[in-house]
């Protein structure tokens, strides 16, 4: 029998950051590969939109600097990561306390303990209250009164506790943490003895903002993972925006690898259909996409629930006195569940002397979220929002898949052998989830299909069929 002709050894489907990092994986071992996406740019939902000259991402994803995979992925080497100020602001009570900052590091100078306060940076009138204290400038400290209890974070004895249990959860083995008994995360919090003001005031706005989950219904194990990356590291942002990660595994992929605006619309272990090119012939499919998309093409794959997440871009002239700090709200007293002064963690994101200040509201959006955004920055920042202008509002109902217990953080990329799946549904819903689910299907596709087989090079792009 003769062999039959193939396009490519591999087929994938989708040119997200998982599909484009399993292609540089298997083109790095020889394997040729293509790369079909049905919109006309890549990088799924990590794209940004440029308006006069800001860079507005349309999910503000926190990445960190101890991910794993943003070091072992093959074409991230080099990927210049914007990191934001050591630990945390927490906006309680009117005032800012900085939280989160590890031993050791700038942040941590004369603080004792793996979490602090350390001192207040700003203040914000609450309804009834008198003026407005002087809003902190950088070099100069701002007195602040002590507060018993130490808020956000509680006495200095619960400080001190939090920082133990931070700095043995930095040092604890993965495989231990995935050991451990799964409950949904805000139940979990309360099951560990945690005083309950460390835990509304730091410990849910900190890990809603890590797993875009306001109501804490993910899985113990994940929030786990997500609190040791935030001990192990720095909060960070990609520079020059989200889509810098997609791009910069795009351009070390063979030219012709990628082609987007094609739209496959059905798939089997040798062959994809395409709308506008007819078929591919391969000798393995990987489907690369989101999890909805995904199960269109594999009937029966489990399709997860979804975290919806809309992220508002405002600019002003006079940029809050925040730094380049990630500022969360302990007291919940609006929608915006974290913010930044982006342009400060980035400044390629901004035109020079402009100011981008990007917020993350989480759950579905409401009418009016501008204006009830604008209200909750305003007490948040402790200065006037009124003139800040609107750069965009991006809502996106199926942002990150909701990983509520019990979840499979191994979920399988091999369902037979020629068709793979692989996305931040299949890990956890992360960027390092989506990254790590692509390296374990690009390994489960290289020991199926063995490199002592007949390698073929990729053929040109079939013609269109007539309509």
């Amino acid at each position: 029998m003769l062999e039959p002709t193939y396009q490519a050894d591999v087929v994938i489907v989708g040119a997200g950051i998982a599909g484009l990092s399993a292609a540089r994986r298997l083109t790095g071992a020889g394997v040729t590969t293509m790369v079909l996406e049905a919109a006309h740019e890549v990088g799924g939902r990590m794209t940004t939109e440029k308006v006069d000259g800001f860079r507005l991402d349309r999910i503000g994803r926190l990445l960190s600097t101890s991910y794993p995979e943003l070091r072992l992925t093959p074409g991230l080497d080099g990927l210049a990561l914007s990191t934001f100020a050591p630990g945390v602001l927490l906006h309680s009570d009117g005032r800012h306390h900085r939280a989160g900052v590890q031993p050791g590091s700038r942040g941590a100078r004369g603080a004792r303990g793996a979490l602090h306060v350390v001192r207040a940076l700003a203040s914000t009138p609450r309804p009834g209250a008198g003026p407005r204290r002087p809003v902190a400038v950088p070099g100069r400290q701002v007195s602040a009164p002590r507060s018993r209890t130490g808020a956000p974070l509680g006495t200095a004895v619960d400080q001190a506790r939090l920082g133990a249990a931070f700095t043995r959860l930095a040092g604890t083995p993965v495989e231990r943490l995935l050991a451990r008994p799964e409950l949904p995360a805000a139940e979990a919090l309360v099951a560990r003895g945690l005083p309950a003001r460390t835990i509304d005031g730091f410990l849910r706005p900190l890990l809603a903002a890590l797993l875009c989950d306001p109501d804490l219904t993910t899985s113990s194990r994940c929030a786990d993972l997500a609190l040791r990356a935030f001990a192990c590291g720095r909060l960070c942002l990609p520079e020059g925006g989200a889509e810098a990660l997609p791009q910069r595994l795009a351009r070390t992929l063979p030219p012709g690898t990628v082609r987007t605006g094609v739209r496959v619309t059905s798939v089997s272990t040798t062959s994809v259909t395409t709308a506008e090119h007819g078929e591919f012939r391969c000798g393995a499919v990987l489907i690369a996409t989101g999890a909805r998309a995904a199960a269109e093409l594999l009937p029966g794959l489990r399709v997860p629930g979804f975290h919806p997440v809309t992220v508002v871009h405002h600019t002003t002239d006079e940029p809050p006195a925040t730094g380049a700090s990630l500022l969360l709200d302990a007291d919940r007293g609006g929608p915006v569940a974290h913010t930044a002064v982006v342009s400060r963690v980035d400044p390629s994101r901004a035109p020079a002397g402009r100011t981008l200040v990007t917020s993350t509201v989480l759950g579905p959006p409401t009418p009016g979220i501008d204006t009830a955004v604008r209200m909750h920055l305003a007490r948040l920042y402790g200065v006037p929002t009124t003139r800040w202008e609107t750069l965009g509002v991006h809502h996106t109902a199926e942002a990150v898949p909701a990983m509520r217990p019990p979840h499979d953080l191994r979920r399988p990329v091999r369902l037979l052998a020629g068709l793979y799946v692989c996305g931040d549904h299949r890990d956890t819903g992360t960027v390092q989830g989506a990254l790590h689910s692509a390296h374990r299907a690009s390994a489960a596709i290289l020991a199926d299909l063995g490199l002592d087989r007949p390698l073929h090079s990729a053929d040109p792009l079939p013609t269109a069929r007539a309509a």
